[in-house]
């Protein structure tokens, strides 16, 4: 029976954080748009809410109609990420044929096929895509996020012996990237192929974007936020002190994966990283602690930042810019964060709100 996972206070804080990066109310409101009959509990949507849900949706689906006749992987990309939540497309324009269409176009690498893993059907458990998965153990074994969706699925088989395998091979990696930049800055370049429709505007309230760029940065946004990630979970729970300090061969993956983890661009990563290295070297506790402290400080910061760039014409065109020039999901947060004059350290004393309960992202 697998041990239960236990996370400090502080790296549960991150793990909630990382809901709101990017555009922090976006999110909410895109998954409305993508499910519009899946509204809030407490009361029905009124007609304008409705109004204005289907209106992104037929902006999202004429992004899409016009970004199909490109023929380069990122715009391609793009119009595969616009069609995936929107439901009757024809098959020329669905997710599997147009992620197919950037994968054969010049240019495409494995960023193209890791976002291709949700290329499948939840319903038939058969995700992630397996032939993806086989794919990127090809394109890149020396990224240890291959191998944690490899801890992953062997977690879910109760395969322990794959399970310390595919440790071993993301310790012997090189980096750790989730492709998150890939992702969005596809979506960023491709949402400005359009204008919005100014119903997509209209009667908007805070929360809600006000503005042309406002509705790009929701749509952006709100989808690289499903991005498909590594749970880590597997990862914390076989590096977890109490295994790891009985086994000096996996106390050592452990801390290569967790250096891995920190410098590797994703936030989630980053926590995960730094609570692991924390954990298993006591000399290093008070500098992780201050690291994590800032990660939580910096995430609030900039979901702050999306939260306001939706009425904010001028900053969602910078977020959207910044998206644009590429690079890993924390540079992004970094590169946004002193653009605005904001501090990348926490000030003396301040400590995240205690946070509700978060998922942890799936690989599938």
């Amino acid at each position: 029976m697998r041990a239960n996972v236990s996370l400090n206070r502080l790296t549960i804080a991150l793990a909630a954080l990382l809901c709101t990066v990017g555009a922090q109310a976006a999110t909410t409101k895109h998954k409305a748009a993508e499910k519009p009959a899946a509204a809030a509990n407490t009361s029905a949507p009124s007609a304008a809410d409705k109004a204005r849900v289907e209106a992104l949706m037929q902006y999202q689906h004429d992004l899409v109609s016009v970004l199909a006749l490109r023929g380069d992987a990122e715009h391609l990309l793009g119009a595969a990420l616009l069609a995936h939540p929107l439901p009757k497309l024809p098959p020329e324009l669905s997710f599997h044929r147009l992620s197919e269409r950037a994968a054969q176009a010049p240019g495409a690498g494995p960023g193209v096929t890791w976002l291709r893993l949700t290329d499948c059907d939840p319903k038939a458990s058969d995700c992630p895509n397996a032939d993806m998965f086989t794919q990127l153990q090809k394109q890149a074994p020396d990224n240890a996020a291959v191998w944690m969706l490899a801890m992953d699925a062997a977690a879910e088989k109760n395969d322990a012996t794959s399970e310390r395998d595919a440790l071993a091979k993301a310790a012997a990696s090189k980096k750790y990237d989730d492709y998150f930049g890939v992702g969005l800055q596809a979506l960023a370049a491709s949402v400005v192929t359009l204008p919005p429709r100014p119903e997509t505007m209209t009667g908007a309230e805070p929360g809600e974007p006000s503005t042309a760029s406002g509705v790009q940065l929701l749509i952006a946004f709100g989808i690289a936020n499903q991005h498909p990630q590594p749970s880590l979970k597997p990862l914390l729970e076989l590096c977890g002190a109490d295994q790891a300090e009985k086994d000096d061969a996996l106390k050592a993956d452990c801390l290569k994966i967790a250096h891995n983890l920190e410098w590797g661009g994703s936030p989630l990563g980053r926590a995960v990283g730094l609570h692991l290295r924390g954990e298993l070297d006591a000399a290093a506790k008070a500098a992780t602690d201050r690291d994590s402290l800032n990660l939580a400080w910096q995430l609030q910061n900039y979901g702050a930042l999306g939260f306001h760039a939706l009425d904010d014409d001028k900053l969602a065109q910078q977020l959207l810019n910044s998206a644009r020039n590429g690079g890993t999901e924390l540079s992004l947060v970094l590169s946004s964060l002193r653009g605005n004059g904001i501090s990348t350290e926490a000030p003396d004393g301040w400590q995240p709100a205690q946070p509700q309960a978060a998922p942890v992202k799936s690989g599938g």
